[in-house]
C-alpha cells in the first residue's frame, strides 16, 4: 500500500520527515492514560506509564506480551534511558526523579530544590554528558487524579538540570507556566521545551520554545 493509505498529509513539507512505508500498529489497550515510553534496544522491550492507574507496563517485542513492570509506580509519567542503559522515571505522587538500577532497586535522583519538595516531575531527557534535564509542572499535585493533591512548596514550575558528578539540582528555566515535554536537538546545541500552561487559563501559553 502507498503512504496515502496510512497517512493524511496536511502540509507537503512534512512528507520528507517520516517514513511513508511505516505503519501504525496498536500494541495494547486498557490504559486509563498512557504516556512516557522508553525503549530498551538490548532487551527489545518498551516501558511506559499508565499514570492514573499508578503503574508502569512493559511490552516485549519478541513475543508481543505486555506485563506490569511496576505497581505502584509513584504515578510515573515521563521515562527515559540514561547513558548506562538504566531507566529514568518522573514520578508525580513520588514527587521525584528516580533511576531503576540493574538489580531492580530504585534510587532517587532529585526530589528537592533549595530544600523544597518538587511539584511533580513530568518529563526527562539525558544529555551525552550524563546530566539529567527534567520539567516540573504541578499536574500531579493539582488533583488526586494523576498524583496526590498538595500545595506547591516552590510556588512555580521550572525546568531543572541534575549535575552528573555532584547530583546538584539546578533550575535552568524559570519563566514557564507549565513546562512539559522536552528534547535536545541531535547535536545537543538546542533544547526544545513545551509549555502547556493553557491548561490553567486561556491567557497562558500553549507553545514550544527553543533554547541555545
Amino acid at each position: 500500500m502507498a503512504a496515502a493509505d496510512y497517512y493524511e498529509i496536511l502540509d507537503p513539507r512534512f512528507a520528507r520527515l517520516f517514513n511513508g512505508n511505516a505503519q501504525v500498529e496498536k500494541l495494547f489497550t486498557g490504559c486509563q492514560w498512557a504516556e512516557g515510553p522508553a525503549w530498551f534496544a538490548a532487551g527489545r522491550y518498551v516501558v511506559w506509564s499508565d499514570i492514573p492507574n499508578n503503574r508502569m507496563l512493559r511490552y516485549d517485542e519478541t513475543d508481543g506480551n505486555v506485563s506490569v513492570f511496576r505497581q505502584p509506580s509513584g504515578n510515573s509519567n515521563g521515562n527515559s534511558v540514561d547513558r548506562q542503559g538504566r531507566l529514568i522515571t518522573c514520578e508525580h505522587s513520588g514527587r521525584r526523579v528516580s533511576r531503576t538500577e540493574f538489580d531492580g532497586s530504585v534510587t532517587t535522583i532529585a526530589s528537592k530544590w533549595k530544600g523544597k519538595r518538587l511539584n511533580s516531575p513530568n518529563d526527562a531527557v539525558v544529555k551525552s554528558d550524563g546530566s539529567i534535564w527534567f520539567t516540573d509542572p504541578s499536574y500531579g499535585i493539582d488533583t488526586d487524579y494523576e498524583g496526590d493533591r498538595a500545595e506547591s512548596e516552590i510556588g512555580a514550575c521550572h525546568v531543572y538540570r541534575v549535575d552528573p558528578g555532584t547530583g546538584e539540582v539546578e533550575a535552568v528555566i524559570t519563566d514557564m507556566v507549565r513546562p512539559n515535554g522536552l528534547a535536545f536537538s541531535l547535536d545537543e546545541s538546542k533544547l526544545y521545551v513545551v509549555d502547556t500552561g493553557r491548561t490553567h487559563g486561556a491567557q497562558n501559553p500553549a507553545h514550544m520554545r527553543v533554547f541555545n
